[in-house]
C-alpha cells in the first residue's frame, strides 16, 4: 500500500474510532441531547457534506433510482443502529461499545454462509468465528456478571453490529457498481428526515453543554461526512476488503480513548474480549485462497 493509502487507512481507523467517545458526551442526560436528536443532527451534516459530492460525481441519480435498496440499506446501517448505540453508551463505556461493533466481520461471515458462501466452512474463518465468539461471550459474561455493563445495552449494541454487518452485503448485491458516496449521502438524508419530528419533539430545554455542541459536529463533520469521503477514497487505492480491515483499528482506537480521555475503566471483560474479538474478526473475514485464486 502506498504512503497516501496508509495515511487514509490511519485516517479512517481514527474517524471511526473516535464516534464512541463522541457519541458518550453528545447524549450525556444533564447537559446533551436525547440519541435520536444526536443521530438526527450527526446525518444531516452528512449529508450535506457527502449529497454535493455525489453530484460531482454525477452518482446521485443512481443512488436515488435505486431508493428500495437505499431505504433498507439505511435502516439497518443508520437509522436503526445508531440509535442504539446511542442509547446504550448511556449506561455503558465508549469502549465497549467499540469493542462489541468490531465481531460485525463475524456475523457478516454468518450472513455470507446463509447465502451460499461456501469458503466460510474454511479451517481459518470457522477458527475466526469460534475464537471471535468465545470473545464476545468473555466480554458480555464478565461485564454482565460483575454489573460492569448494562445487559440490555449489550445486546443493543450487538443488535447495531447485526444490522452493519447485513446492511452493506444487502446495498451491494442490490446496486452493484453505484457510488458508495452517492448511497451514503442519500441513506443520510433518509435519517435525518426519520428523526426530524422526534429531534422537534425532543429538542431540549435543559442547558446543553459546549461539550455536547462540539461532540455533534465532531460527529456529523468528522465521523460521518469525512469518514466516509475518505474511506471511499481508500477503497479506490486497495480493495473494499483490505479497506475493510480498518474495524479492526477502529476498536483499538475507541477502546484507547475511552480510557485516556473519557477516564473509563479498562476492565478484565476488554482486556480479555478485545484480543479475541479482533483475531477472530480478521480470520472471518478471510477469504480462502481457493476463493481468491
Amino acid at each position: 500500500m502506498s504512503r497516501r493509502g496508509w495515511g487514509l487507512f490511519l485516517l479512517v481507523g481514527f474517524l471511526w474510532g473516535v464516534p464512541y467517545l463522541f457519541i458518550k458526551v453528545a447524549v450525556d442526560p444533564d447537559n446533551g441531547f436525547s440519541p435520536a436528536i444526536v443521530v438526527c443532527l450527526r446525518t444531516a451534516i452528512g449529508a450535506a457534506i457527502l449529497i454535493p459530492w455525489s453530484i460531482r460525481q454525477k452518482s446521485l441519480g443512481a443512488a436515488l433510482r435505486g431508493i428500495k435498496y437505499v431505504a433498507p440499506y439505511a435502516l439497518l446501517e443508520m437509522i436503526g443502529p445508531w440509535i442504539l448505540i446511542g442509547t446504550a453508551e448511556q449506561k455503558i463505556s465508549s469502549g465497549l461499545a467499540g469493542l462489541l461493533v468490531a465481531s460485525v466481520p463475524i456475523w457478516a461471515t454468518i450472513f455470507a454462509s446463509m447465502k451460499g458462501d461456501k469458503t466460510v466452512w474454511h479451517h481459518k474463518r470457522l477458527f475466526g468465528i469460534v475464537i471471535g465468539f468465545i470473545g464476545l461471550v468473555a466480554v458480555v459474561g464478565i461485564e454482565s456478571i460483575k454489573g460492569g455493563a448494562d445487559p440490555l445495552s449489550i445486546g443493543m449494541v450487538l443488535l447495531a453490529a447485526i444490522g452493519y454487518s447485513y446492511a452493506v452485503m444487502f446495498v451491494q448485491s442490490g446496486l452493484p457498481g453505484v457510488s458508495g458516496v452517492a448511497i451514503n449521502a442519500v441513506a443520510m438524508a433518509i435519517t435525518a428526515l426519520f428523526y426530524l419530528p422526534l429531534t422537534i419533539i425532543q429538542w431540549p430545554t435543559h442547558h446543553i453543554s459546549t461539550q455536547a455542541i462540539s461532540a455533534i459536529l465532531g460527529l456529523g463533520i468528522l465521523s460521518t461526512g469525512v469518514a466516509f469521503a475518505a474511506f471511499f477514497t481508500l477503497v479506490t487505492i486497495i480493495d473494499v476488503a483490505r479497506a475493510s480491515l480498518v474495524t479492526y483499528l477502529n476498536t483499538a482506537f475507541a477502546v484507547v480513548l475511552g480510557v485516556i480521555i473519557l477516564g473509563e475503566p479498562l476492565t478484565i471483560g476488554i482486556i480479555l474480549g478485545l484480543p479475541l474479538v479482533l483475531v477472530g474478526s480478521y480470520f472471518a473475514s478471510r477469504k480462502s485462497e481457493a476463493a481468491n485464486a
